[in-house]
């Protein structure tokens, strides 16, 4: 699910600012931003998350002042002005041009200088930074529940929609059979001229059709996953990948409720109900 959470921490030491958003995402990817000097804490700060996020794509953002020492230091790398000045004396020599090497020139090449940010009073941060990370972490926990109350009551109607398309194949299913045995009937009549039926036949044949096309099963498996689906979303917590599995077994239900349809009527219903579930599949992907 999308969420955002904000924490900023100041005393006369250090400023800390922390801020995490996310954005929907089947899996938890978690992309971390925050200066160098705190790369000794990921670790941490990854299993820290992990109390209050298990989905979506993740950043992370850490800004950090320190008001006691900068910790900067610049590096002056000798061993690779040297080359730099090896190269250019012998492409001077090889090309017959004027060998004018200045240090100012030579200073800008990349690596000669190079800028370090020193450790200093950086173990001392982690209590701040972890307090900031989870003031964050609660401001994001309070969006997504928000947003995750919403996706809820739309879940639930979406629910609803698909039990009531159940009620209607249940309640048409036998009229279906009533009316291919009326059919059969007039059919046999047509040819025979009326002659006295079999009805032995008749039962037969009514009988295959019904096996045929009966969705019994598939009806009551159906209301035990919508049953099972507001149980969960009731429940609370961490239920996105459970949410997953019943979903593909209502499809996988839908898809047989289709494939024995025995009229057009119960072909638009399976149509409806593998929609309806594709929607919710769909939805599904943003909770946590």
């Amino acid at each position: 699910m999308t969420g955002f959470g904000r924490s900023e921490i100041i005393n006369e030491e250090r400023k800390i600012i922390v801020e995490i958003k996310a954005v929907n995402h089947r899996y938890c990817d978690l992309n971390i931003k925050m200066p160098r000097k705190f790369n000794m804490f990921e670790a941490n700060i990854r299993n820290l998350l992990k109390k209050y996020i298990q989905r979506g794509k993740v950043d992370l953002f850490i800004t950090y002042e320190d008001y006691l020492d900068t910790g900067v230091k610049v590096k002056y790398n000798k061993d690779v002005a040297s080359q730099y000045i090896e190269y250019l004396r012998q492409m001077s020599t090889e090309n017959n041009i004027i060998d004018d090497i200045k240090a100012t020139v030579v200073g800008t090449f990349p690596d000669v200088f190079s800028v370090e940010e020193g450790d200093s009073n950086v173990e001392a941060a982690w209590p701040y930074l972890e307090e900031a990370i989870i003031i964050a972490a609660e401001k994001f926990v309070l969006a997504r529940e928000y947003e995750g109350e919403n996706l809820k009551k739309d879940l639930l109607e979406k629910l609803d929609s698909i039990s009531d398309m159940v009620s209607q194949i249940e309640e048409k299913s036998p009229l279906i059979i009533a009316e291919y045995r009326k059919k059969i009937e007039e059919k046999i009549a047509e040819l025979t001229d009326n002659v006295m039926l079999d009805e032995q036949r008749i039962a037969t044949e009514v009988t295959i059709f019904a096996d045929k096309i009966c969705v019994d099963e598939e009806m009551v498996r159906l209301r035990s996953h919508i049953d099972s689906t507001k149980a969960i979303l009731e429940e609370g917590g961490s239920v996105g990948r459970k949410l997953d599995f019943i979903v593909q077994e209502m499809n996988r239900e839908a898809n047989t409720t289709l494939s024995k349809a025995g009229s057009l009527f119960v072909a638009d219903m399976g149509i409806n109900l593998k929609t309806e579930i594709e929607k919710i599949r769909e939805q599904i992907q943003n909770i946590e």
